[in-house]
């Protein structure tokens, strides 16, 4: 696995406040990142430093194999950062935003005005190219702010709230715009405090809660690791008794409850095997007689793996506290 960024040990101190504390996360290359976390765990502060804006206090990472503190020009290159939020000039167009920033990048003259309006095509603003910047919609912005980005075609993206204050029409258009740029052999660590911003579109994950990583990795495997076992439900139209007692002895089957008030009517069936035990479960059940419509375990989502992870690193409120 090639990884596109890397962390060790990596702390940051504000005064006596630890905003993050010896976090190891590991980014391969083509992954959509989602770093999950609310308001205040650590996340902008890990991007700041993997983007060179912000100096760890203790410990290392490396972008493309370049460390941020050694050899950050290097780390610049290679790196496309969108703030939560970034500003913007009075009576400056589309396109012209897009060259001031293509010149700060180094882009050569000749290529800029190709480059722009590829850009632009890319996020579909083309039809805005003369339009002012101001005079943007908000989800409009996003999308230009993420076309500055990629100005000097960066390997990893780095977008901090990307849909932040987006309608939920724009927050679709830009997972859809993720999902293109990944396909375009993009890397992108994307954060958010909204799992479900996150949920259709990441490959792997990261999990954050008062400067402490509490799990990274991608998205399947971390779900297996916090599901040590897994419910199946079965829709039948044949007797549910009857298929109960058929598996309830196999290998595997932690418990089977009969849910014959349930619409439609089925049995559940409680399992910690491999995914060749579950086969073996299915196969009994149709060799005994059994009439199975419907055989399909329960997924988790980024909401119940969030709370699973936090739940033993919640801070407690003092009493009285709002």
């Amino acid at each position: 696995m090639t990884l596109i960024a890397e962390t060790k040990n990596l702390t940051r101190r504000y005064g006596t406040s630890l905003a993050i504390d010896n976090i190891n996360l590991e980014i391969p290359q083509s992954a959509i990142y989602g770093f999950i976390g609310p308001n205040g765990a650590g996340k902008t502060t890990t991007m700041r430093i993997l983007t060179t804006l912000l100096l760890p206090t203790s410990g290392q990472a490396w972008v493309a194999g370049h460390s941020v503190t050694r050899e950050p020009l290097a780390v610049r290159r290679m790196v496309g950062f969108m703030p939560d939020f970034f500003g913007v000039y009075d009576n400056m167009k589309s396109w012209e935003y897009l060259e001031f920033f293509a010149a700060a990048y180094g882009v050569p003259a000749a290529r800029r005005s190709n480059l722009i309006g590829e850009l632009l095509e890319l996020v579909d603003l083309g039809h805005k190219r003369d339009a002012y910047v101001m005079d943007l919609s908000r989800g409009m912005k996003q999308r230009l702010s993420l076309a500055r980005t990629m100005a000097h075609n960066p390997e990893l993206l780095i977008l901090d709230e990307p849909a932040s204050g987006l309608d939920p029409r724009a927050r679709v258009e830009l997972r859809e715009l993720l999902k293109e740029l990944q396909a375009l052999g993009k890397t992108i660590m994307i954060s958010s405090h909204i799992l479900t911003e996150l949920a259709e579109v990441c490959t792997h994950i990261g999990i954050i809660e008062n400067g402490h990583l509490l799990a990274s990795g991608d998205v399947q495997t971390i779900m297996r690791s916090l599901q040590p076992h897994r419910i199946y439900e079965v829709h039948l139209l044949s007797d549910l008794a009857a298929a109960a007692a058929l598996v309830v002895d196999m290998p595997g089957v932690l418990d089977v409850r009969v849910l014959s008030e349930a619409m439609p009517p089925m049995i559940q069936i409680d399992h910690e095997g491999d995914d060749q035990s579950v086969s073996a479960v299915l196969q009994r059940l149709i060799s005994g007689g059994a009439v199975v419509t419907h055989f399909a375990g329960q997924v988790s989502d980024l909401e119940e793996v969030f709370m699973r992870v936090t739940a033993q690193h919640v801070q407690p409120q003092p009493a009285g506290a709002g």
